[in-house]
């Protein structure tokens, strides 16, 4: 009697061992499901909860000024650009000033940015576009503000949203590129289409907002490097939190081993 009892006990102890190991290999095999894309309002929206004071970091005071300054920031940072314009500003407030000097004047006023030949350029050719077609200011139109020397698409739409909320796009700086690819709202690598996928997944009274809300954001919290998503507000829902570091940057180049000698 105590031998079948020991015999039962044993088959007892196996069949749980089996349930133990197969149940321990189904949690191993379970893949969390993968999040899809941050819903776009939803997400807008708490974004700009977050960051209530979103606007433009270019200093200006009337739309040439912030045409001027968008067109230095190519390849700088607000930052800097904001510490050149004042003196820029104060020697030529508009572009009937600026129309009538040359290049190079201008150049040792936009020195420490990126650029600056080709950038004192651009300002001195726009401004005399303005004056001859446009009596000095500064059209209300993408058309218009494309056929000027040094606007493109970006900066034009930039001076629309900013200065009259009517942009004809979402602006796609390297902020937006990045943080559109982290919540999945594209999956393109070109300005242009990332700036498609924008406009259709958000209504159009959002595009000028759309792009401050994500530059603060980038800045203030969603890195390129080593993102702070543990402290972000919508680390529940962004399909990229908690791994974001690798998505919507450009791959490291691989260091070349220094030559012996």
């Amino acid at each position: 009697m105590a031998a079948k009892k020991n015999a039962t006990k044993k088959n007892a102890t196996k069949k749980l061992a089996r349930v133990v190991k197969n149940a321990a290999v189904r949690v191993r095999h379970t893949v969390a499901p993968k999040r899809t894309m941050a819903p776009p309002v939803e997400t807008y929206d708490r974004l700009a909860a977050i960051h209530p004071d979103a606007h433009c970091e270019l200093d200006h005071e009337n739309a040439f000024q912030l045409l001027c300054a968008t067109v230095l920031s190519a390849q700088t940072t607000d930052v800097n650009v904001n510490k050149a314009t004042p003196k820029l500003f104060a020697l030529y407030p508009d572009a009937k000033a600026l129309a009538k000097v040359e290049p190079l004047e201008i150049e040792p006023l936009v020195a420490t940015l990126g650029f600056f030949r080709q950038k004192a350029k651009s300002l001195v050719g726009l401004s005399r576009a303005l004056v001859e077609r446009h009596g000095g200011e500064v059209p209300r139109t993408l058309d218009e503000l494309v056929k000027l020397p040094g606007v493109g698409r970006k900066t034009a739409n930039v001076v629309l949203g900013v200065m009259w909320n009517t942009p004809e796009g979402v602006v796609v700086d390297t902020h937006v590129q990045r943080l559109a690819l982290r919540l999945e709202w594209t999956k393109q690598a070109d300005p242009v289409k990332i700036e498609q996928d924008l406009c259709k997944l958000l209504p159009r009274e959002r595009w000028n907002m759309t792009s401050h809300i994500l530059i603060f954001h980038g800045r203030r919290i969603c890195f390129a490097r080593k993102p702070a998503c543990a402290t972000c507000g919508i680390n529940d829902t962004c399909p990229s939190a908690f791994h974001a570091e690798q998505v919507g940057r450009k791959p490291t180049r691989p260091r070349l081993p220094l030559a012996a000698g």
